[in-house]
């Protein structure tokens, strides 16, 4: 914490005992009794996942610009002396991208890049300028933690601007700037602007954009597409789960341009939506994002994209997108690609999707099928960033608050399948047809003993990603049944229909050596119980509490809160004691809780 002299000396006033210090990582920052500004602890698992993302980009850049001088260097030496004075020696000029920087094309492999005009000139000179640090914006910046955390904990980071339209925010960050000492006081600055407009005005201008909104953050996706550098990192959280997960189908296509379809996929249908939506808003501009790593933990998804310029590789969009056919029956789905390419010679054409991907009734059980889409179906992750992001984490742990999770989410996409969408749940395999569960291990066994891949997902622990067809999975589940029989059903239903077919496949439920994932065989925890009761989200800044959100915030946070407000003698509309999460601890009594919640919360404690 900065010492009292530090504070007098940046010229702050204000009684520390009006607030209360919050430490995560190395920034501490004060927030008031009345808690006007939106803080919630549960983000600290998303704060510390940015955190390792944002260090593997910046490795990851340094590596990319060495890469990128070893290649013009080992041009350059390729052609005489003479020639290599000229500036356009073996590296021909083919324009200007748009973000003002300078296309080369290096002759000797091919290849071209994208490289700022200024660094250019010195490749092309005698000496080479050093790739620049990069610059953060955090467009949502509410308290400043975040932004914060970025300066003192990131290695490596030039400059992090800090955005609020609210003013009470702006004065709160400000305040906890200085009170983070010099090195916050250097790097962060914070503004009061729209960040929609800020973006808007400054294109190409940051490596790093992060989007944490209250909410949805479709209104921020233009504008954060076209601020993001060539080869800049954005990262976008989304909390309005009720509307990705298919709650409000017709809200979620208004919003972010797809239909969400219901099924224990729909968190990651919600992260492909998501991801589908920030590539149209890219494709507008030539531009195109590789996701890097998409993840869905406690009440939100977020994820992490590389943001490209390349007019030929926009066309190349259809091919990533899907519409999704689910069978209102069983849990069967299929996949239809939006574009496909054909090949003639040495071009290659996009051309529309074939169609449609199924009949007009499942092949499986008879119903009809609902279509969603179009979503993500390209890769989600990058393994080799994922593979990174988790030895940086492990070897750097006592610098992260929420070590224990991150590194379980990490482990578990680490082992996921990055070729396959959606997943299935056993379970709802099972329900369907109305007979006992195999154990993971044996349906995993059967799977992979058929000549098919098989792994989990960090989503849902119940569901497994495969790519054997739903005809492979039906009869695995046949010959389950038929080594433990069910009790007959009407013949109508979809489980019926289903069981009354012979399985073409025979199943062998012989135990396969792969049939544990490395962290299964080590025992390394994979899903983590919430740390506290109540961890999830909160309620906006500036809204009026009352005791029906007793769910949200448990009985010592309205407590904590009402007393504050008793003790000024006063009611504020605005107290904000939904935010504040650090219960006081003292013996008050309960806020009286409607009936129902109260059932409901003496049972999960039992």
């Amino acid at each position: 914490m900065a010492g009292d002299d530090e504070k007098k000396q940046n010229g702050t006033s204000f009684d520390l005992n009006d607030f209360t210090i919050i430490k995560e990582g190395d920034a501490e920052i004060l927030m008031h009794a009345k808690n006007e500004v939106f803080y919630n602890n549960s983000q600290v698992n998303n704060r510390d996942m940015s955190i390792a993302v944002l260090r593997t980009f910046i490795s990851q850049r340094k590596q990319e610009h060495d890469a990128m001088l070893a290649r013009r260097t080992k041009a350059g030496n390729k052609v005489p002396n003479a020639k290599a004075e000229n500036p356009g020696d073996s590296v021909q000029h083919i324009g200007e991208s748009n973000d003002g920087s300078e296309v080369l094309k290096d002759a000797s492999n091919g290849e071209s890049s994208s490289i700022p005009v200024e660094q250019t000139k010195n490749l092309r000179g005698k000496g080479r300028e050093e790739l620049k640090p990069p610059r953060v914006l955090e467009a949502l910046s509410a308290s400043g933690l975040r932004a914060l955390r970025y300066a003192r904990e990131v290695e490596g980071i030039n400059q992090v601007v800090a955005l609020d339209n609210d003013k009470a925010s702006v004065e709160a960050c400000r305040r906890n700037i200085k009170f983070n000492g010099s090195v916050a006081c250097s790097k962060v600055e914070s503004h009061l602007a729209d960040a929609r407009v800020y973006m808007l005005t400054h294109p190409n201008e940051f490596d790093v954009v992060d989007l944490d909104p209250y909410g949805a953050p479709s209104v921020f996706l233009d504008s954060a597409v076209q601020s993001v550098a060539d080869g800049g990192i954005l990262m976008c959280t989304a909390t309005d789960m009720a509307v990705l997960c298919a709650a409000n189908g017709e809200v979620c296509y208004s919003k972010y341009g797809s239909y969400p379809l219901r099924g224990k996929y729909c968190h990651e249908m919600a992260l492909r939506i998501l991801l589908a939506s920030i590539e149209s808003h890219a494709n507008r501009y030539k531009r195109y994002i590789v996701p890097v790593l998409s993840v869905q933990m406690d009440f939100y998804v977020r994820v992490f994209v590389r943001i490209y310029t390349s007019a030929s590789d926009v066309k190349n969009t259809p091919l990533k997108l899907s519409y999704v056919y689910q069978c209102i029956g069983c849990d069967s789905f299929h996949l239809q690609t939006v574009g496909r390419t054909v090949s003639k010679d040495k071009s290659v054409r996009c051309l529309p999707g074939f169609g449609p991907a199924v009949p007009q009734e499942c092949s499986d059980c008879g119903k009809k099928f609902n279509m969603g889409g179009p979503i993500w179906s390209a890769p989600i992750h990058d393994q080799e960033w994922v593979a990174a992001m988790l030895a940086n984490v492990k070897s750097m742990k006592e610098r992260y608050p929420a070590y224990e999770r991150i590194s379980a989410v990490l482990t578990t996409v680490s082992e996921e399948l990055p070729d396959i969408p959606l997943f299935l749940s056993l379970h709802n395999l099972c329900a369907t047809l109305k007979c006992t569960s195999p154990s993971a291990v044996i349906f995993r066994s059967a799977v992979i003993n058929a000549g098919y891949r098989i792994s989990g997902t960090h989503v849902n622990p119940l569901g497994l990603k495969t790519d054997a067809p739903m005809n492979v999975i039906w009869d695995i589940m046949r010959c389950w049944v038929r080594n433990h029989p069910v009790k007959a059903q009407p013949s109508d239903q979809s489980g019926s229909v289903i069981l009354a077919k012979e399985p073409v496949l025979q199943a062998n439920f012989a135990r396969a050596v792969a049939s544990l994932s490395q962290a299964q065989a080590k025992k390394v925890a994979r899903f983590l119980p919430n740390p506290e009761r109540n961890w999830g989200p909160k309620l906006r800044a500036g809204r009026q509490i009352t005791s029906k959100h007793v769910s949200l915030l448990g009985p010592k946070a309205l407590n904590a809160m009402s007393n504050h407000e008793i003790g000024e003698g006063s009611n504020h509309e605005n107290g904000n004691g939904s935010n504040h999460e650090n219960g006081d601890g003292s013996n008050h009594e309960d806020v009286e809780e409607p009936a129902a919640k109260r059932k409901k919360t003496e049972e999960s404690d039992s």
